[in-house]
C-alpha cells in the first residue's frame, strides 16, 4: 500500500457513472414495479452504497476509508433501453475515492444484473468511468478536460 501518511487531510469527492443495457421488457418491469424480485433500483442503490463502504476489503492496496457520505442514483432511460447509475463519494481524508465511487457504480449494476437474470440473460453493463475527482494535491480533474 502507497503511504499517504504525510498528505493533509483534505475534502475528497468523486464522482462515478455507468450503465447496464437490457431489452425493453427488462426495463418495463423495472419501471412498473412488476418485478417478482421487488424493488430493483431500490436495492440497488442500497447495494451500491454498500459496496462504497467495503471497497478496500475487495480491492487490493485500497486504503480504507472513513466514508462521510455516499449517493447512488439510479434512472431509467427507455430510449437506450438502460438503467444508468451515477454514484458520488465524499470523505476528509488523505487519499481520494474514486476507488470508492467506481466500485459504488459496478455493484449496482451487478445487482441489477442479478435481479433481472433470470428474465434477460443478456444484458450489458456498459460505460463504467469516473466522471469528476475534487481534493489532494491535484485539485479537480474532471472527464473531458483532461489536458487542463
Amino acid at each position: 500500500m502507497v503511504d499517504v501518511g504525510d498528505k493533509p487531510v483534505t475534502q475528497r469527492i468523486a464522482v462515478a457513472e455507468g450503465r447496464i443495457v437490457m431489452l425493453p421488457e427488462t426495463l418495463r418491469l423495472i419501471v412498473s414495479g412488476q418485478h417478482g424480485k421487488g424493488d430493483v433500483l431500490g436495492i440497488a442503490r442500497v447495494a451500491g452504497i454498500m459496496a462504497a463502504k467495503k471497497t478496500s476489503e475487495l480491492v487490493p492496496l485500497c486504503h480504507p476509508l472513513a466514508i462521510s457520505k455516499v449517493t447512488v442514483d439510479l434512472q431509467t432511460d427507455e430510449a437506450a433501453k438502460a438503467v444508468l447509475c451515477q454514484a458520488t463519494v465524499h470523505t476528509s481524508g488523505q487519499t481520494g475515492v474514486e476507488m470508492e465511487a467506481l466500485t459504488a457504480v459496478q455493484i449496482a449494476l451487478l445487482t441489477v444484473y442479478d435481479m433481472c437474470k433470470a428474465v434477460d440473460r443478456g444484458m450489458v453493463m456498459t460505460d463504467v468511468r469516473l466522471l469528476e475527482k475534487r481534493g489532494g494535491k491535484s485539485g479537480v480533474w474532471r472527464r473531458g478536460n483532461e489536458t487542463a
